[in-house]
């Protein structure tokens, strides 16, 4: 048994150190470097609150992998369980946020709801004006730049074949399951896994089936050094202030992202870069959630290329057309979180067929009725 991994960021990474980890031979191909992507374009949030509740065993599963990575993996790959703060500006946002507490209990996840005047005693500086916040002291987040490399190396040193830069000209199903011929070479495999991103619709159109997909580049930034003051990840509720998020990293910089539209990306080429005309609204609706970030200096900014489905939910799971084939793609900017969940059940349904994670709503073949007829969630 073999298999081809399509796609090196985050989820096709981890997808083949657990394949190799499973003693499974694989092969990981990617067109540019290993997490060049829409990885490396993540903000690096590794959060369970405000998740389509269905998706919390698959995130359960991934924030202990999260927590074993440094030891899995043999490096730092910056993850610190800091905590995720999420406020609260309106009574909209106050009712999605005891909405949510409630439905996600029974899932287990335990969420702290804070008072305005807790906020201000345990968070000084952050939000106030909010009327309420909620905490999950277990998340927290990761660096992006050094998550899916880390996996790769760590296949790698497993026997996983890496193979970047590199042009697909073809994929073809065969007798013996698959042939992909890159511009180094051909590649054969018995299962393939279409972790390719925001280019996954394509692959999967390749095998008669359809996904409602839209490339996308969020505007992410970062800012020169505060006085270190900002331990948890912060965000907000019902999209209050645009929808806003920012994190304090260890040398004091602000990364932030949210509060500006993102932009429409051609994957023809795959680039996406950051407008400097949204930035000083994105910045304004930052100042709510922080207001020492009033008179600061950004240092940098970026995008990447996301896949975002039509019904927000990824792809994840077996074809519905070609058995050997399995699909990891559309994370729609959430799947930070889920990388190492995804990769390692991913690998448990390429090995041994099943898996006990629900993932009955990510099936590829809800886009889609018996009689090729598209639906919608």
């Amino acid at each position: 048994m073999d298999a081809i991994v399509l796609g090196g960021g985050l989820m096709g990474a981890a997808s083949a150190f657990f394949l190799a980890r499973r003693g499974i031979r694989v092969t990981l191909i990617e067109r540019n470097r290993v997490g060049s992507g829409a990885t490396i374009a993540s903000f690096g949030n590794i959060r369970r609150s405000g998740r389509y509740i269905p998706q919390l065993p698959l995130s359960h599963r991934s924030l202990a992998l999260w927590g074993e990575a440094e030891a899995m993996l043999g490096r730092d790959v910056e993850f610190r369980a800091t905590g995720h703060l999420r406020l609260v500006f309106s009574q909209e946002g106050l009712a999605a946020m005891r909405s949510f507490i409630e439905e996600s209990r029974p899932w287990g996840l335990e969420l702290e709801e804070l008072t305005a005047r807790d906020l201000r005693s345990r968070f000084p500086g952050l939000g106030p004006e909010a009327i309420a916040a909620s905490f999950s002291p277990k998340d927290g987040s990761g660096n992006p730049r050094l998550i899916a490399p880390a996996f790769a190396n760590a296949a790698q040193k497993l026997g996983a074949d890496i193979v970047e830069n590199v042009v697909i000209r073809a994929i073809r199903k065969t007798d013996y399951g698959f042939k992909v011929e890159t511009s180094k070479g051909s590649h054969e495999a018995s299962m393939l896994l279409n972790a390719t991103g925001a280019w996954g619709a394509r692959i999967a159109t390749l095998f008669g089936e359809t996904v409602p997909i839209v490339a996308k580049g969020p505007q992410m930034g970062v800012t020169e050094p505060l006085p270190h003051r900002i331990l948890p990840v912060v965000g907000v509720w019902a999209h209050d202030h645009g929808g806003g998020y920012l994190r304090q990293v260890e040398r004091g910089n602000i990364v932030f992202g949210g509060g500006a539209n993102r932009i429409d990306v051609s994957l023809d080429t795959g680039y996406a870069k950051a407008d400097p005309a949204r930035l000083p609204g994105q910045l304004r609706s930052l100042l709510p959630i922080l207001p020492a970030l009033k008179n600061v200096a950004v240092i940098r900014t970026w995008s990447g290329c996301e896949g975002y489905v039509e019904d927000g939910l990824p792809v994840i799971g077996r074809s519905s057309t070609t058995p050997g084939l399995f699909h990891a793609f559309g994370f729609s900017g959430h799947g930070f979180q889920l990388g190492p969940g995804v990769g390692d059940v991913m690998a448990e349904i390429m090995a041994t067929g099943g898996t006990d994670i629900p993932l009955q709503d990510f099936r590829i073949e809800r886009f889609t009725k018996p009689n090729g007829l598209r639906i919608s969630r």
